[in-house]
């Protein structure tokens, strides 16, 4: 149950210098603004850009290859206030290959009122641990049929001029986008996510508009080609400026064939009194939809496809889909929840496993999605950990020994530092092989006689605010 990640690998594409150089940017260093390297960097290079506010700062960047990094426990902010670079954003990137990581992207805005935090004219883009916020766009990329985009552990909020046609983000023809483990949220009348790739995988996000958003679709992908939405929370506000939630080919089914749609997994709330799910263009090859929540007024699913492969959804009001919290949008399962146990193995989508690995885990995170029974329908496992429980990614905060093991081996815990917790087992299939409740982290926790087969095993620890995993290896 390996991350899924970008499916194209942007390792040793082009030519990097033998003596990259980094480059320290802050309010007390040799350079005080990001714009000061960008003309002296060359490909390869690393930008450090210390946590601080860079009013008012806007440049581009066209060397390959580069990461661009804030440091120092929080976002580096660029806070354009109303200026853009070349007309188009704060950072304009022509360079291929760029890794943005822990940088805040506000107000931007141009003439056309396409003012983006980032505007990707490169090729390749890798996008992390990041905040858009109060531009007219949050990123926009050009047309590039050769590029690949990741972004991942992201925070969308606000963006849009207001006009309908600017979005938190909006992705051109590009060959694939992964988005995942992102929160997208509240964009001015536009859309939450806008992506015209010919690969779409949306994975293990959550989309919103809550009480006062006004955003349109949650994701529009209006041209086709193939789409992979799993593990998503999927929330319409009674402010929305469009019911619908997800829109498939609507533009024009232009993309490269073949045009298929997976929509796998899901919860779907609807707090608007009508609307509609997921509709999808007619010509689409496949619509296939399993173990979704559709809660909350409207037509579930509207296509016309060649095939329409549709299994184990959960149709309900969202008074009865058995949430623990909808009203503060806590999407996770009550242990009444008719959801639970009544989903079915959705397989796969030309190779691409459609088993959901991980889950959300706000505010911008994932967990890892383990099997209790019979899988359950909806974004969320029953007794997954809610989002006060954080991932603790540790090494050392399990201990197995040994490891590779035959037959019997000892966990070691205590440096979780929880009073109790529970311990399970898992298969490489995320079925549950045994579990020991209330825990004393305080002593070692011994396994043996359970006839294991040899391969890859799963140990998760639970705790009232901590959770860990950790892998085995059993050998016969």
């Amino acid at each position: 149950m390996q991350k899924i990640v970008m499916l194209s690998v942007f390792l040793l594409i082009g030519k990097t210098s033998l003596f990259a150089t980094t480059w320290l940017v802050g309010p007390s260093r040799t350079y005080t603004a990001p714009s000061q390297v960008s003309n002296l960097v060359q490909d390869g290079d690393t930008v450090l850009i210390d946590s601080a506010t860079y009013n008012s700062d806007v440049t581009q960047w066209n060397a390959n290859n580069l990461l661009l990094k804030g440091t120092g426990g929080g976002y580096a902010h660029l806070q354009a206030n109303g200026h853009n670079y070349g007309g188009k954003a704060i950072w304009v990137i022509n360079g291929n290959n760029t890794t943005v990581d822990s940088i805040e992207f506000s107000l931007c805005a141009c003439v056309d009122h396409n003012g983006a935090g980032i505007r990707q004219q490169g090729t390749n883009l890798t996008v992390k641990h990041c905040y858009f916020h109060d531009n007219e766009d949050g990123i926009l990329t050009t047309a590039d049929t050769t590029s690949d985009i990741l972004i991942e552990y992201t925070q969308f909020y606000n963006n849009g001029y207001g006009d309908g046609y600017s979005h938190n983000l909006y992705i051109g023809q590009v060959r694939s986008l992964t988005f995942q483990y992102n929160y997208s949220h509240h964009a001015s009348v536009g859309h939450e996510l806008k992506s015209r790739a010919i690969n779409n995988y949306i994975l293990y996000n959550r989309f919103a508009d809550e009480a006062t958003g006004t955003a349109s679709k949650d994701i529009d992908l209006p041209n086709g080609g193939v789409a992979i939405i799993i593990g998503n929370e999927i929330e319409k506000g009674p402010q929305a400026q469009n019911s619908n939630f997800m829109e498939f080919g609507l533009e024009g089914l232009v993309n490269p064939g073949p045009q298929q749609l997976y929509v796998v997994n899901n919860t779907f709330v609807n707090d608007k009194p009508n609307g509609s799910f997921v509709q999808a263009q007619t010509g689409v090859s496949l619509c296939k939809a399993y173990n979704n929540i559709f809660a909350g007024a409207g037509t579930a699913i509207i296509a016309d496809s060649a095939s329409i492969d549709t299994s184990n959804n959960f149709y309900t009001s969202v008074a009865n889909a058995g949430l623990v919290d909808a009203a503060n949008y806590d999407y996770h399962l009550l242990s009444t929840s008719a959801a639970i146990n009544n989903g079915t193995m959705p397989g796969s989508a030309n190779s691409f496993s459609l088993t959901p690995a991980y889950e959300y885990v706000g505010l911008v995170n994932e967990s890892s999605r383990f099997v209790n029974n019979a899988i359950d329908i909806g974004a969320h496992e029953y007794g997954s950990p809610a989002s006060s429980v954080a991932q603790v990614n540790n090494e050392y905060a399990v201990l197995v020994y040994p490891n590779p093991a035959k037959g019997a081996f000892t966990i070691n815990i205590s440096a979780l530092g929880l009073g109790q917790a529970k311990v399970q087992l898992f298969n490489a299939l995320g079925e549950l092989i045994v579990e020991k409740e209330q825990v004393n982290t305080l002593d070692k926790v011994f396994f043996d006689n359970f006839n294991l087969a040899g391969g890859v095993y799963i140990i998760r620890v639970v705790g009232s605010t901590r959770s860990a995993t950790k892998i085995l290896f059993i050998q016969n």
